[in-house]
């Protein structure tokens, strides 16, 4: 059994208790918003660091002006040449999204496959800083009973689910990581539950330090946080030896205004060997526009 299973019962007390702090605002207290307008929240790592953002960009031709892609596209290419993360870990884009997403990055390469094979449907894309990262292996597997058919779906959920995970180097280091992208169901809970054990299935054999990202689609009082819980991961925002942001709800539904009563849907978890240096809420909005429905949520890590 790896090393993530071996401690689940001490750090599923933890990330429980994560839970309830977050329910009742006690760690907003210790966190300071970060305000420097144009500015990046976490920039750029320095030295052995590295910077994970998962973003739900929003898909495109889902939305009217002013929410257009062609509208949104130069801020969320602004948020991320800002915050240069080593890993990004996308959602909802479409293939074209995606590829416009390269194009406005400087040095990074990709991985990606559409939910429905190809190029078709969104993708739970993973980018990364070229210079500093190489890909080792990857995959993907869909939500179902059957997780190799492309574009099966099951439990419940009428929209097809998938995860995308990939082994990274450090080139810098020459150390080995993890990394899984996922976006789980808006509907049903047995997809969302069955979802989450099949992340810890997929991440049992691994040895090296993982990093588990997404939109989840369910808040840190649901059964399927305490389900990684319970696997030996920990929140990295709750982890944080400094949160720049306040706890904030992640999904803003086109408010630029960011609160702590929304609802925080997309996280950043890691297997409990990763020191987790910042976290927070991206909440960066233009002239009362945001980039996506979606704030992006950050951690500075580094691995052991």
């Amino acid at each position: 059994m790896s090393n993530v299973l071996s401690r689940r019962n001490v750090l599923g007390a933890g990330l429980a208790a994560g839970a309830t702090a977050i329910a009742t605002g006690a760690l907003s207290g210790t966190a300071h918003a970060q305000e420097t307008l144009g500015g990046p929240l976490i920039g750029a790592p320095r030295g052995d660091q590295l910077h994970l953002l998962t973003f739900n960009i929003r898909y495109e031709g889902g939305d009217a002006s002013p929410h257009t892609w062609d509208e949104r596209r130069p801020l969320v290419a602004g948020v991320l040449k800002r915050e240069k993360p080593t890993v990004l870990f996308t959602q909802e884009g479409l293939y074209g999204q995606n590829q416009d997403l390269l194009e406005d990055l400087d040095g990074y390469d990709w991985i990606h496959l559409g939910r429905l094979g190809g190029s078709r449907s969104e993708a739970t894309a993973v980018f990364w800083n070229a210079k500093r990262l190489k890909a080792l292996e990857y995959d993907h597997q869909w939500l179902s009973d059957t997780p190799l058919l492309i574009g099966s779906k099951g439990w419940g959920n009428n929209v097809v689910r998938m995860l995308t995970w990939v082994r990274f180097a450090d080139l810098r280091t020459g150390r080995e990581f993890y990394v899984v992208n996922n976006h789980f169901d808006h509907q049903s809970e047995e997809s969302r539950q069955k979802g989450a054990q099949m992340n810890l299935d997929v991440i049992e054999p691994w040895t090296a330090p993982v990093i588990l990202a997404g939109d989840f689609n369910n808040t840190p009082d649901t059964p399927i946080y305490q389900i990684f819980a319970d696997g030996g991961l920990v929140d990295t925002l709750i982890e944080a030896e400094e949160q720049v942001t306040p706890v904030y709800g992640s999904w803003n539904g086109w408010d630029p205004v960011p609160t702590e009563a929304e609802r925080r849907i997309d996280w950043i978890l890691s297997t409990p060997d990763v020191r987790t240096l910042k976290a927070g809420v991206n909440t960066y909005a233009e002239d009362g526009l945001t980039p996506s429905d979606h704030w992006p949520v950050q951690a500075l890590v580094e691995l052991p």
